[in-house]
């Protein structure tokens, strides 16, 4: 079965949904997400935890996570109504995206949300213009060395241009309450945060010596979980994270934190389909009926999936592929399977994340639908 860590109730459930559902479709276990937040809240005691919406907006996702008391980052008008629908007070929202539209901004600000990231000057007048009074934080270009999935290059400023910004925020009704940065999804350096949060420190400095008082640090997310390499434990990246702040912050300094893959990843198993096989210049080729466009886009930046089968036959390797007729849908070039037959079961993990997120319907093919175990 999957590598993640699932109870032997949560595999048979999988195993019989498997036997009467028809594939592809995701699993998730519900007692995953609210006991990953609670391992959140004890790594990082002294931060406020938002759930990062982009990673899997199932609906139950966050009223799980709401009855836990976890707020949420939201990015777009969509994200912003269903959290609301779901209950979650404007007071636990806050938007980290830089790029925003002004009628998400308008929508955003009309039902309270008072916290915004920027990174530029376009959108320090469209916050000013259409959330007056907001608080806003920058958005710091960091480097993501160590992350499976960089998020460096279309985002962020340095940090004279991030002083420039604040200090041009407060002159336009704004509150410059702090800074943000994003060391890269699936992050497996704990040194990424430290040199982060280093950097940080030196935009606070300089903004306190032009008169800013910045209250908060937002660290983001990248928090790792585990593929198909050892990836530091949260306690130890939070055990980084508290000491370079403690060092370089004042005591009182608002810690923000947006883990996403984090609290879902491990929760889901895709659970799919063999639809066919072929052997071609020497490689044994296997088909499914879950692809990069359908669920596993993540693929095409790198990250590797567990896969398994319920078949006990010696190993074999295979180069596994989805079901599109596009050349791109090619989900591993190697993975060490037992020889399945058509029809047969393959569980693919941790697929909780960015998964169904990303699933487009091309070639007609249809999106995973999600279940709850």
């Amino acid at each position: 079965m999957p590598k993640q860590k699932l109870q032997t109730s949560a595999i048979q459930k999988i195993k019989r949904l498997a036997g009467i559902r028809e594939t592809p479709f995701l699993v998730l276990e519900k007692e995953a997400i609210p006991n990953k937040y609670r391992l959140t809240r004890e790594a990082l005691p002294d931060a406020r935890v938002f759930y990062a919406v982009k990673a899997n907006a199932d609906r139950r996702i966050i009223e799980l996570l709401h009855a836990q008391g976890c707020g949420f980052e939201v990015s777009s008008a969509q994200e912003l109504k269903l959290v609301i629908g779901c209950g979650v007070p404007p007071n636990q929202i806050i938007s980290s995206n830089p790029l925003k539209s002004t009628n998400f901004i308008k929508a955003a600000h009309q039902a309270g949300v008072n916290y915004f990231a920027f990174d530029s000057k376009g959108e320090i007048g469209k916050l000013a213009e259409f959330a007056p009074g907001s608080n806003v934080y920058v958005r710091l270009s960091v480097p993501n060395e160590g992350s499976e999935w960089p998020l460096d290059r279309k985002f962020g400023v340095e940090a004279e241009q991030a002083v420039q910004l604040l200090t041009e925020a407060a002159k336009e009704s704004l509150v410059p309450c702090g800074i943000t940065f994003h060391v890269g999804s699936q992050c497996a350096s704990t040194k990424a945060w430290s040199d982060a949060i280093k950097k940080c420190s030196q935009v606070w400095q300089q903004a306190k010596d032009k008169g800013l008082e910045l209250k908060m640090v937002n660290i983001g997310g990248g928090f790792p979980v585990q593929h198909n390499r050892a990836v530091p434990h949260i306690t130890e990246i939070a055990r980084t994270i508290h000491d370079v702040i403690r060092q370089e912050f004042p005591d009182d300094v608002e810690i923000f934190a947006e883990p996403g893959r984090y609290l879902v990843g491990e929760a889901g198993t895709l659970v799919s389909s063999v639809i066919a096989k072929a052997s071609r210049n020497g490689e044994n080729w296997l088909y499914l009926d879950v692809g990069v466009f359908n669920g596993l886009m993540e693929s095409l930046g790198g990250i590797q999936y567990s896969m398994s089968t319920d078949k006990e036959n010696p190993l074999q390797k295979w180069v596994v592929a989805g079901p599109s007729c596009d050349s791109m849908d090619l989900i591993s070039n190697e993975v060490h399977l037992p020889e399945p037959e058509i029809g047969d079961t393959v569980y693919i993990s941790p697929a909780g994340a960015y998964t169904t997120a990303y699933a487009s319907r091309f070639n007609g093919i249809s999106i995973p639908r999600t279940y709850f175990i």
